[in-house]
């Protein structure tokens, strides 16, 4: 079984940060987004999945997929990688896996982590897709019932017609089927919502041809789409998992749970705390550091910071203050 990711946007929404890493490869408590992403799968279901296929934008550079193929060896997958030339919309993204869309796979997008207690049976439908209950269904594509039976699945309803968002996680049994209802929108120049190809609008092609869909659910769904929202979950994740949390070192310091310190990070003469991730190999030296996260190798010094992220190997060295800086940058007094 394959899992197909597509992963080519540019995360507007967090830059700085994704000036220079891809959002999906940002870390969340010691884990990137799409590490989590696998690892949640490689767990979660029955079958067993054996390649994993990444679906990049054109300028992705090779050290992008050495961290891909290596978060696959871990989980013991072959790594597969398919390029989106342009973003055309979610059907468009999974339409260039071209080459692997056959037999059965799990197509998810790495714009949101998930929680999953139980594992999922995919037995007795064509497609198996994830659902949650939301209060405003107009910012997502839904499923609509009649009884238990899913029967129409729309993008961005404009009227209330269900509550039932797609998370845009999906088991395909045959996915060359999918394939052939992508390829029909493009041929045919439909487009959903936003004037773009919709992956909901190709599933319910085959929903209308005769598939068999039926849902699963999540204990957990946590946007990683903005900064506010990243922030927010990674408290979440500190929530969640609170063991293993410090591997670095701390010297003269006081940490106020929950607290993540990545190996060979280094706190010292500080205040931490709550919910900060410092990320591996991070400095925070004589200064106050809440409701944030330092990327791998940053450094804060003399700061009293909230609500802030500090890219990988940026240098923070301000007053108090909320910052937002990307990696490889340096805030602080003229030298």
């Amino acid at each position: 079984m394959k899992l197909i990711i597509p992963m080519a946007g540019r995360g507007t929404r967090v830059r700085p940060h994704s000036h220079v890493t891809p959002k999906p490869l940002l870390s969340v408590r010691g884990t990137s987004i799409v590490e989590r992403i696998v690892d949640t799968f490689s767990e979660a279901i029955e079958a067993n999945i054996d390649t994993g296929v990444f679906v990049l934008g054109p300028d992705f550079g090779q050290g992008v997929r050495d961290d891909l193929t290596a978060i696959c060896e871990r989980n013991d997958m072959e790594a597969q990688f398919a390029v989106q030339d342009e973003a055309l919309g979610t059907a468009h993204a999974v339409g260039s896996a071209a080459d692997y869309l056959t037999g059965s796979g799990i197509v998810v997008f790495a714009d949101t982590l998930f929680g999953m207690s139980d594992t999922v049976s995919l037995e007795g439908a064509d497609v198996t897709m994830w659902v949650r209950e939301v209060d405003d269904p107009s910012r997502f594509g839904v499923a609509v019932r009649e009884g238990e039976q899913v029967v129409r699945l729309v993008e961005k309803p404009d009227e209330p017609i269900s509550n039932e968002a797609i998370i845009g996680i999906y088991h395909v049994d045959d996915l060359a089927w999918l394939h052939r209802e992508i390829e029909y929108l493009i041929e045919h120049n439909i487009r959903g919502k936003g004037g773009e190809y919709q992956l909901t609008d190709a599933f319910d092609r085959m929903l209308q041809d005769g598939a068999v869909f039926k849902t699963a659910s999540v204990d957990a769904w946590m946007d990683c789409g903005t900064i506010p929202s990243l922030l927010n979950t990674t408290r979440r994740m500190l929530e969640r998992e609170p063991d293993d949390n410090r591997q670095g070192t701390v010297t003269n310091s006081i940490i106020h749970e929950p607290v993540y310190i990545g190996p060979d990070a280094d706190v010292k003469n500080a205040v931490v705390g709550p919910n900060v991730s410092i990320e591996q190999g991070a400095t925070v030296d004589g200064s106050v550091v809440r409701d944030s996260i330092v990327f791998a190798q940053g450094t804060v010094s003399n700061a009293v910071l909230k609500d802030t992220l500090v890219g990988q190997h940026a240098t923070v060295d301000p007053g108090a203050t909320v910052l937002n800086v990307g990696d490889h940058s340096y805030v602080g007094p003229r030298s």
